[in-house]
């Protein structure tokens, strides 16, 4: 990827990167040595002088990533010079790990790059759990990445899921705020504390029934922030492997007693708003999965 701008000011060149082309300290760092940055097509280290007119390029390049591509089914829903956003299904995990390097969303990735062509890298914006489905982006490279981690940290990145649960809130509209902590060791798991961290979730009631359809607007980025909300409030999500109930795991409640409840945690990232980190553009992706459930036999679908 190649930023630009055209000069309107004087100043040295560290200052225009830092500044006008907004490129962290650490990535200008790392392009030193790359011979990354020009000034009218000529090669320059960041102490030079420029004036108004001077036009000021970076090429970014992307070091490989330490596991390998590999071919495998993606669902693209966005995709440009600087982000692409996949449709996640139920039981893939987004990332290598240190005890599994293939099999992920972003070996795939990977693998559709290297078909494609793109010298692109695999930087996550915004995680999702094995069995959560929904809108996953990555950034391409480590200065759009940068960007966006800033507005994912001070909450201008907008994220609304959807969960089939048993049971809602008695209000149609409510703030969950109830701090979570990680439970002791070995367990990684996480739990409601008084001495956690915040967590705060904003919660709309869709649907009411036997299964209730929930939206539910993370404001704070805690693990398993979801569902752990959702289960310490009685109305955990259906599928739930860890925090759900042996009803949320298996039989459905009330007049679909004997029914078995859809295979797979009933929580999809329906939608992710965000700036583009170039055009500045509010860009708003929304997820094609279905949440599912069955009743008294009969299967629906529940967009």
């Amino acid at each position: 990827m190649i930023l630009s701008c055209t000069m309107t000011r004087s100043a040295r060149l560290l200052s225009v990167l830092r500044r006008e082309l907004r490129i962290s300290g650490g990535l200008v760092r790392r392009l030193k040595p790359l011979d990354a940055f020009r000034v009218n097509g000529e090669s320059a280290h960041t102490d030079r002088p420029v004036v108004p007119g001077d036009l000021v390029t970076v090429t970014i390049e992307e070091p490989p990533p330490d596991f390998p591509p590999e071919e495998g089914p993606l669902s693209i829903l966005y995709e440009d010079e600087c982000l692409i956003a996949l449709d996640k299904p139920q039981g893939i995990l987004v990332h290598p790990s240190f005890s599994r390097q293939t099999g992920t969303l972003a070996n795939y990735l990977l693998g559709y790059y290297r078909r494609t062509g793109q010298a692109c890298a695999v930087h996550v914006l915004t995680r999702l759990d094995r069995d959560t489905m929904g809108v996953v982006i990555f950034a391409k490279n480590a200065w759009a990445h940068w960007l966006l981690m800033e507005e994912l940290e001070k909450g201008r990145i907008e994220k609304v899921y959807e969960a089939l649960t048993l049971g809602a809130p008695a209000e149609e509209e409510s703030l969950i705020d109830l701090p979570i902590a990680k439970r002791p060791n070995p367990s990684l798991l996480r739990c409601v504390d008084p001495a956690g961290k915040p967590a705060r979730t904003l919660c709309r009631v869709l649907e009411r029934g036997e299964i209730c359809r929930l939206e539910l607007r993370p404001l704070t980025g805690r693990t398993h922030q979801l569902r752990v909300h959702c289960s310490y409030l009685g109305f955990p999500i259906v599928g739930d492997p860890q925090y759900g109930t042996q009803r949320a795991e298996g039989e459905l409640p009330g007049e679909a007693a004997g029914a078995q409840a859809p295979t797979g945690q009933q929580l999809v990232a329906r939608r992710v708003a965000l700036d583009h980190p170039l055009t500045g553009e509010r860009i708003s992706i929304v997820s094609r999965m279905e949440l599912r459930r069955e009743a008294a036999g009969s299967r629906e679908s529940i967009r």
